[in-house]
This record gives structure tokens, sequence and C-alpha cells, in this order.
């Protein structure tokens, strides 16, 4: 599973007369412009029966809940970030990521809330220098498991939740996770009370208290991930909620806020499960004391919910 060596003599190609895809930073907008494009024309392409069964208020409540952390909607997620341009090495980068959602209602669970449980795994292609190379292999878990309070209520469109996070270090390669098994508090709130529109944030700090090796550094990091949507009819969505601000409390921790921006197509066709798609880009508006971190990334969605089984 190891790319070449970055150290490893061979000519590139841009030497050898041959301009590699995606070797120059203004491909990047190219990738999320081809990405969007084949999204929109696979959303046109779609049966226009499929459209007339969709009704436009039980889509915009779907194209809500795929993006919100809150959600009480059984799912299952999956995610391929693609990042061409990093800084601090040559090598470009891929994470797929997939994810459950899983809802607990207080007569399935130990506590008096609704619980909402996300673990997340995922494989990761890593740079090994600052080269071109590359290995993928098998990244950290991460699991959170947040209560929904009863209050303000739902009534008023805030749902605020909390509850624990924590990190596995199940990473098969050091270079692919972080060494630390971490815990710590998990934060979210959202705000429904304007139709079609979905506000909120999702806050994470996650800390370490065990290592896989003496060589691994203390973590505590701030993980912050804003989100904003906006239903914009005929199952069409668009979205700021893929980015989420990393900044470490330690000293000389980095510091690294990403902006995105994407569009997505809710799917809702007779006898089968709801699906969502999303293409979004990612660019790094600002980073400091990070010496790899993504440069420009595309990410591609797809998820699949299940609202038969929804706990109530």
């Amino acid at each position: 599973m190891r790319g070449d060596a970055a150290g490893r003599a061979r000519p590139s190609a841009e030497h050898s007369g041959v301009r590699p895809w995606l070797s120059r930073r203004r491909d990047a907008p190219a990738v999320l412009f081809l990405a969007t494009a084949a999204l929109a024309h696979f959303c046109a392409a779609a049966p226009a029966r499929a459209q007339s069964e969709q009704p436009s208020p039980q889509v915009r409540k779907l194209a809500e809940e795929f993006s919100d952390p809150l959600t009480t909607l059984p799912q299952v997620f999956t995610q391929d970030i693609y990042t061409p341009q990093n800084f601090g090495t040559h090598a470009g980068t891929n994470k797929l990521i997939a994810r459950l959602i899983l809802p607990r209602v207080p007569r399935f669970s130990l506590l008096p809330f609704v619980q909402l449980i996300r673990p997340s795994v995922s494989l990761v292609t890593v740079p090994t220098g600052r080269g071109s190379g590359t290995r993928t292999e098998f990244g950290d878990t991460q699991l959170f498991d947040l209560a929904v309070l009863p209050w303000p209520g739902r009534e008023t469109g805030l749902l605020v939740g909390v509850g624990p996070l924590l990190v596995f270090p199940t990473a098969t390669d050091p270079t692919a996770g972080q060494g630390a098994w971490q815990i710590g508090p998990a934060l979210a709130g959202i705000y429904k009370g304007i139709p079609g529109l979905l506000l909120g944030t999702l806050v994470q700090n996650p800390v370490s208290f065990a290592y896989t090796s003496p060589s691994r550094q203390a973590l505590n990091t701030l993980l912050v991930q804003p989100v904003v949507l906006a239903y914009l009819g005929h199952g069409f969505y668009a979205k700021s909620a893929d980015s989420t601000w990393t900044v470490g409390w330690h000293h000389r921790s980095g510091t690294v806020l990403p902006l995105s921006f994407g569009i997505g197509y809710v799917l809702l066709r007779e006898d089968l499960p709801p699906i969502n798609l999303f293409v979004s880009g990612e660019w790094t508006a600002y980073r400091q004391l990070a010496p790899v971190a993504p440069q420009t990334s595309v990410r591609f969605g797809l998820t699949m919910a299940f609202p038969e089984y929804r706990p109530w």
C-alpha cells in the first residue's frame, strides 16, 4: 500500500514535457467545476416523474436532516475528500469516510434524552514526506454520543445537544493517525426556525490521555464545524457545512481555518430509501504553525437514509 518513495530518483512528468493532471494550483478549481457539472447533469437526467412525486416540504426537510448534526434520521454516510494541493508536501492526499447515524429514544437508552450515536471510520492516503510519495492506510476511529436537550424546546426551532467525544488510535500506520486515545466534550446547536434555512455549528474538543508511542505529543484541539444550508427547490440545496476549523490549545500547535461551499441534491423515489448526493469545494483561508495542511480540496458525498427505522 506504499506509494513511490519521496526520495526515489525518477524523471518527473514536468521535466519530461508532459504536464501532469492537477500538477498546477490553478487546476484545483477545474476539478470542482467538473464535479459540480457532473452532479448537475445527473440530477437533470433524473426522470421527470420522480420530480413530480417529491413533495417540496418533505424534500426540504430531508435536505436539512442530511446536514443536521442533531438529526434523528438513521443514515449511512459516505464521503471522499480529495486534496490535490497541500501545504508542506508535493503529494496529493485522499480521505474516504464511512459513518453511521444511530438515534436512540429514552425508552431504548439509559438517559431520559434522545441520544445520537455517530461512529466514523476512515481510509486515508497520506504523504510519506515532502515529496510526492504516499501510502494508504486505515485512520483513527471517532465516536460521539450526543444527548438532545429538551429545552428550549422543538417549537422554538432551536435544538442543543451535548455529550462525549472519543477518538480511538486505530490507524494501521503512524503517519495515518494521531497515535493517541482522546476524550472530550462535544456540543451542537441547530436553528430551524426559518423554513428552508438551517443554521448551526458542531463544536468538539478531544484531549489525549494515553498514547501508542512515547514519541507522540499531547493533544488538545478545538474543532468547530459551522453549518449553513439553504434549500433551493426541486431537490437542490446549497450549503457551507463541510469545513472544520482546527485550533490547537498547546503552545506551538497548529491552526487551520478552511472555508467550503457546495451543492447537493435529494433524490426521493417511491419504494426506495431517500438518497442525498453532494459535491463541495474547500479552501484553506488561514493557516498557522501547521506544517502539513490541505490547501484546496474537493468532497464527494453520498448518504442513504432509512426513515422507516426512525425511533418515533
